[in-house]
């Protein structure tokens, strides 16, 4: 029986973890290495060694509606999209009023998790820490390894011929706190990630020139959508995913590209994807266009060579006279606290888990890898469930299917994921299709057939609307009483956010909607009976 469980980590997934197991009657104990919770998302002035880093202006690519836990929505008055030190904030408040800070041991590393010479017939894990140059072995039932994916820079140097001669500054986007030292300099932006425009847009604000150099393209997004909504509460819903799965692939990829080019033409703009149907993650910058039409950003292709003073691309070009290069080239995952690394990278170095949490091998199903996914949708409520799954393996109260079966259901999601973002190793899968396979498991998705029938209104926002994280508190273990409350005035408070000024009403629209979803009534109760 387990008892005692061990949480790596006191960032969004950590404390998730920290709250699962004290709601299931588990002791969890939650070791961090810094002063603070928030992981990520607690700013530093400086990049420190083994811990997350990001720059002053960081703000959220997902809006609050969408990316809160599923029991605690954030304050009416938050903005839509927040800048770090507000999540942050919400991040601490979680904290206090779950009485979660009295489970973390602050200033606490873990150095090594290691299986127990019984673990065979126990399940249970020997952890070492320190702390104040002091070392402690304790014994746990479990672990839960919740310390991220952005800690480990990845910095491919040998890919880029000459770095060693070159006499400017390099270094990785980690290490990049704000734009101030660049002023007046050519600074070239290596990466065209989140980070990468994020930086780049901001350094042109002072920099003389910057570059932003990009080997395979992306597609780039706005938060603010169709009639200045939020982007995820309009293309993250049940009906989107619904749509996506029935349509032949054709026509799917169609509309895919035709609605990723509904602001601007990214070809026009020398950021079209080379593989323009691959649903790998798009970017999210709302300057970069503009900052590329004004000059002040200029796409490059990637770097053949680096000069003393100069860069060559590969279509032939040479920029001179380059001050800084900053690396936005991603990060690596690793755990080098773990004794036996393979334990979770267990085949060719790859991560193979088992619903994306669990690796699949162990004698005893009681380790579990929290926020090791990426998808459209946000961490934060994918890592609530993913502890809500887990800590009901731990209890025996989720069974798991044999290991061949777990191999060979996590050969077919690579064979998908190879599919739809090119490649079986990437960590990125469908948000709603993901959560509602975790919730189904635990008898917390909704049931949409009942809802149609008992409560339509709730039914018809549940599918039409935003997959927001209420959902999956409904009903089943851990149910919240405001769940259905805080859908219905999901869009209210979106709206709160930014209706900041006393306007005079519009014209009453003509109820499309409400019209469409009579007509649609047959049509809803067949997918229904399909989707439950």
């Amino acid at each position: 029986m387990v008892l005692r469980v061990a949480v790596v980590g006191a960032g969004v997934s950590g404390l998730a973890a920290t709250k699962c197991c004290l709601d299931e009657g588990l002791e969890p104990t939650c070791f961090e290495r810094s002063e603070d919770v928030g992981g990520l998302w607690h700013y530093t002035e400086q990049a420190e060694e083994g811990r997350a880093s990001i720059y002053r202006t960081v703000f959220t690519n997902s809006c609050k509606e969408m990316m809160c836990y599923s029991d605690f929505p954030f304050p009416d008055d938050h903005p839509n999209y927040m800048h770090n030190t507000r999540l942050q904030h919400y991040i601490c408040k979680y904290a206090e009023h779950f009485n979660l800070l009295r489970h973390i041991r602050f200033k606490t590393l873990v150095t090594k998790v290691k299986k127990r010479p019984d673990f065979a017939e126990t399940g249970q894990w020997e952890v070492v820490t320190q702390r104040d140059g002091k070392e402690e072995t304790a014994v746990f039932d479990a672990v839960m390894v919740c310390s991220g994916h952005h800690v480990y820079p990845n910095l491919p140097l040998d890919d880029f011929p000459g770095i060693q001669k070159f006499k400017g500054c390099y270094f990785h986007s980690r290490e990049y706190k704000e734009p101030e030292k660049f002023r007046g300099k050519k600074v070239l932006v290596v990466g065209l990630g989140n980070s990468g425009c994020d930086i780049a847009a901001e350094l042109s604000t002072v920099a003389s020139q910057v570059y932003l150099s990009s080997r395979s393209g992306s597609w780039v997004m706005s938060r603010v959508w169709d009639n200045g909504y939020p982007w995820d509460m309009l293309v993250i819903t049940r009906f989107h995913t619904w749509l996506g799965n029935i349509l032949p692939t054709a026509l799917s990829d169609w509309l895919y590209v035709r609605g990723m080019n509904r602001f601007f033409k990214h070809e026009n703009f020398g950021l079209m994807p080379l593989d323009r149907t691959s649903r790998k993650e798009p970017v999210f910058n709302d300057d970069l266009p503009s900052r590329i039409a004004c000059g002040v950003v200029v796409i490059k292709p990637n770097v053949k060579e680096f000069r003393e003073t100069s860069v060559l691309f590969q279509d032939g070009t040479v920029q001179e006279d380059v001050d800084a290069v900053v690396f936005a080239t991603g990060y690596s995952y690793l755990y080098p606290f773990m004794e036996d690394d393979s334990i979770i990278k267990s085949r060719d170095n790859q991560v193979t888990l088992y619903k994306g949490i669990l690796p699949p091998q162990l004698e005893k199903p009681t380790m579990a890898v929290i926020g090791l996914v990426q998808s459209l949708g946000p961490i934060i409520p994918t890592a609530d469930l993913q502890c809500r799954w887990a800590v009901k393996v731990f209890q025996g109260q989720c069974l798991l299917p044999p290991v061949s079966e777990m191999m060979d259901d996590i050969d077919e999601k690579m064979g998908k994921k190879l599919k739809w973002y090119r490649s079986s190793t990437t960590l990125q899968t469908d948000y709603i299709t993901y959560m509602d396979e975790l919730a189904s498991a635990i008898g917390v998705k909704p049931n949409m057939l009942k809802l149609l029938l008992t409560d339509p209104r709730l039914a018809l926002e549940l599918f039409f609307g935003p997959c927001t994280p209420y959902q999956f508190r409904l009903t089943g273990p851990g149910k919240w009483s405001g769940a259905r409350k805080a859908i219905l005035t999901q869009w209210d408070r979106t709206l709160r956010a930014t209706q900041t000024r006393i306007t005079p009403a519009a014209p009453t629209p003509f109820p499309f909607l409400a019209v469409l979803g009579m007509l649609f009534l047959p049509l809803l109760l067949l997918l229904a009976a399909l989707y439950c």
